[in-house]
């Protein structure tokens, strides 16, 4: 049976992997931040197994800035996949914590990689990389290829988690690839991010409990895709017999304004009523248009999208809906 581990398993991302690797029979583990509340929302249907003796689901507290705590935790677990998906990950906010940003998101990636070389582990490791890190963009659509250009602190974090990615991997021959994925969202996105901000407030609007959402540069133009398909993209990745790196996206781009035209259309509403912009919510630095090329995942590893534009942003607001006992007429 083969062992993972997985930094960030209570994010979105972190939870449904945790799901499909279960699914094929992996033991998992998880390592979660310690905290007085728990943030296990995204994973208790999961963390329910754990009072069976037979579970292949283990949670472990430990933090990307406790270098000992990753070294005691990869020497006691000995796993065959490392899923690095933990991070200070909300760009607007990285302008705010930049330095915690850099330490987490950059140097946690230094000390996992580090973390593996001093337990003497043969793991292959995976990290999560953004499409940020293309930032004021060289070329669309974006490829492996691409030149980064980061425009934020958690991308400049991420570039630095990339490269020294690609270090371990020549200096020290480990199995360690990038994923660079672009925007990916589900029902389970965290609220404060725009796309889950956007069908959260509509629902809420539907329902007659909000009648305004405020936003930010409604012009930004993003790739978005649905999240379980791009974890299954992960673990494509780490099967393969030598390590690479890969973009993920859907080569569509929209903008922010079409999200929310297309959320208001769903339950019919003139979403310009409803939306107002506010300074507080653009980033000192934008990132104007992000586009990815996923010619390089579909030759090599099999991978292309299947949930495009409307059809997320239908299922995120049905979720969103179903809380506040509505559905899509």
């Amino acid at each position: 049976m083969k062992k993972a581990f997985l930094t960030g398993v209570t994010g979105q991302d972190g939870s449904y992997l945790a799901e499909l690797l279960l699914a094929k029979g992996y033991e998992v583990h998880g390592m979660m931040r310690r905290s007085s509340s728990f943030n296990t929302k995204r994973i208790s249907h999961i963390a329910h197994s754990l009072q069976d003796p037979a579970s292949r689901f283990h949670l472990h507290y430990g933090d990307l800035t406790d270098g000992s705590a990753l070294n005691r935790l990869l020497k006691t677990i000995k796993p065959d996949e490392i899923y690095h998906l933990g991070a200070q990950s909300h760009v607007r906010v990285s302008f705010d914590v930049p330095e915690y940003t850099g330490d987490v998101t950059a140097l946690g990636t230094l000390r996992l990689l580090d973390a593996i070389r001093d337990a003497n582990i043969a793991a292959k490791f995976y990290q999560a990389s953004s499409s940020e890190m293309y930032g004021l963009v060289k070329e669309t659509p974006q490829n492996e290829e691409t030149p980064f250009y980061p425009r934020s602190p958690y991308a400049c974090a991420k570039v630095y988690a990339y490269w020294i990615t690609k270090n371990y991997r020549e200096a020290y021959g480990l199995f360690a690839i990038n994923g660079i994925l672009f925007n990916h969202e589900s029902p389970r996105r965290g609220e404060n991010f725009v796309s889950k901000k956007i069908t959260h407030t509509v629902a809420r609007i539907k329902a007659g409990l909000e009648n305004k959402l405020l936003l930010g540069n409604l012009q930004a133009v993003r790739d978005w895709g649905y999240a379980p398909e791009y974890v299954e993209a992960m673990w494509r990745m780490m099967q393969q017999d030598n390590p690479d790196d890969y973009v993920v996206a859907t080569g569509e781009a929209h903008t922010v304004q079409e999200f929310v035209e297309e959320a208001f259309r769903l339950v019919g509403l003139n979403w310009e009523q409803y939306v107002s912009t506010d300074p507080r919510y653009y980033r000192p630095s934008e990132t104007p248009t992000l586009l990815g090329s996923y010619k390089k995942a579909k030759d090599k590893i099999g991978w292309e999208p299947k949930v495009k534009f409307k059809e997320l942003v239908k299922i995120m607001l049905e979720h969103d809906l179903k809380e506040h006992g509505l559905t899509l007429s």
